[in-house]
């Protein structure tokens, strides 16, 4: 690469005209100062708030990794890795995280990354192993730092830091005001830019009162009211999560569950299936309460009240985004008082009697057994999906393409008769295995998987 790409020429890259005041104002400050704090909520484009200043201070003539952006989950890694590839700038990218084959990680490390995307538990597993070289790192970014240090994180990161001998620019991003910024990040005298301004103008919030202690019934009677429209289901602990996914399968409402214990197949099959709408239902714990890229959620459901009221303007913040509309509702048992954060009454919704379950969702995910690693992309699928399974436009939807496999997501009707016109046909000359996403859920405790600790949620 010659010469590096405009902003303009990335954003027309992404289909954006132009960026929000936040994603301006973030340019602005990190062109002028050396350290930023960048305060925004969740869906307010911070990934690229900061990715764009990380992609300014890029040279052309490094080989080296030259940027660093430490995140607390898995799953905000890869979003972080898929908008910055989006963005096509030319510079190599490459995402570390637990659960992931350290094989492969150590293959893409080999020829090192402009831009290193990573857990802080992994990236020290690799500086132990002495597969990644930090000494030309000039930039360093923490994104959804108070959620690092919830989740006890302190330590890993400040081994990494302190293997930062030349960081010029740091970069901290947080969805909480109230952060106090520990004295091994290194910054001195940060320029911080906040965009909280609490509740979401777009939300509403509704109180839904249970006759029943355990609200099953309560909750099932809500989401049959809601229809076919998106939802969060927030629990505070994982056991409850896998309760309350039971109850609602088994009375018939399609659902996926989403936790910390979860293995990472798993757990991005599950995001998959509710970002492409083949599951409307996400029963979740505070795991998805930010960070990640889960659009157009109408709803959002406290199944469980958080403890905290920052917890509960994360939940809320899944819905009622980029200048939309949304409802988040509030399952309390009859005789529960609301918690102390809450200060004003909110409405009470009256829930009817009948159980209209909701309609199918129109969509549903296949699994195709290659991936990037098979130097298959969106395009192939696109194609071999269109030509063998004699699929219309409208027929195919959110096409996602992991290392070793991918997901697409076809109209319900069409499924089964795919996979029979498909089952000899080949995708550029391989044989791959196309059938319904159906995973059995693995969690991490279990023989083989990887334990990624901590681990709370």
């Amino acid at each position: 690469m010659s010469d590096k790409p405009t902003i303009e020429q990335l954003l027309a890259n992404i289909s954006i005209e132009s960026l929000n005041q936040m994603q301006e104002d973030s340019l602005a400050a990190n062109a002028k100062s050396s350290d930023v704090i960048l305060l925004s909520p969740t869906g307010s484009g911070k990934t690229l708030g900061f990715l764009l200043p990380v992609f300014e201070k890029l040279s052309v003539s490094s080989n080296a990794i030259q940027a660093l952006v430490l995140v607390p989950s898995r799953e905000l890694a890869l979003q972080i890795e898929s908008v910055f590839k989006s963005l096509k700038t030319g510079f190599k990218v490459t995402c570390c995280y637990g659960g992931h084959p350290m094989d492969v990680e150590e293959n893409n490390l080999a020829q090192s990354p402009a831009i290193l995307i990573g857990t802080p538990g992994r990236i020290v597993d690799h500086i132990n192993r002495k597969n990644i070289n930090l000494d030309d790192v000039k930039t360093l970014v923490l994104d959804e730092f108070d959620k690092s240090l919830e989740m006890g994180f302190q330590e890993d990161m400040g081994i990494i830091i302190g293997k930062l001998t030349n960081v010029k620019k740091r970069i901290l991003t947080s969805a909480t005001q109230a952060i106090k910024i520990p004295e091994f990040t290194g910054m001195q005298s940060p320029v911080t830019l906040n965009y909280i301004t609490g509740q979401a103008s777009g939300l509403s919030v509704k109180t839904v009162l249970s006759d029943s202690k355990d609200k099953f019934d309560t909750l099932l009677r809500l989401l049959c009211q809601i229809g076919n429209e998106s939802v969060i289901v927030f629990c505070n602990q994982r056991d409850e999560v896998e309760n309350v996914c039971t109850y609602l399968t088994d009375n018939g409402i399609i659902n996926n569950n989403f936790h910390g214990g979860l293995d990472q197949r798993y757990r991005e099959s599950t995001l998959t299936k509710f970002r492409n709408g083949s599951t409307n239902v996400l029963v979740t714990t505070d795991l998805a309460s930010r960070g990640l890229d889960i659009p157009d959620v109408k709803h959002v459901v406290h199944y469980q009240m958080p403890h905290k009221i920052d917890a509960f303007t994360h939940r809320n913040g899944r819905t009622a985004r980029m200048g939309s509309t949304g409802t988040a509702y509030m399952l309390l048992h009859k005789d529960v008082l609301l918690p102390d954060y809450i200060t004003s009454k909110p409405d009470i919704l009256k829930l009817s009697d009948e159980k209209i379950r909701p309609l199918l969702p129109q969509w549903e995910t296949l699994f195709i057994s290659a991936g990037k690693k098979d130097k298959i992309n969106k395009i192939d699928i696109v194609g071999f999906l269109s030509k063998k399974g004699l699929l219309e436009k409208d027929e195919l939807g959110l096409i996602e393409v992991k290392d070793e496999f991918a997901y697409a997501a076809v109209k319900r009707s069409k499924v089964e008769s795919v996979i029979k016109l498909e089952k000899k046909e080949k995708i550029k000359g391989r044989k791959v295995k196309i059938e319904i996403a159906r995973i059995t859920p693995k969690f991490e405790s279990d023989k083989g998987a990887t334990i990624i600790k901590p681990n709370r949620y």
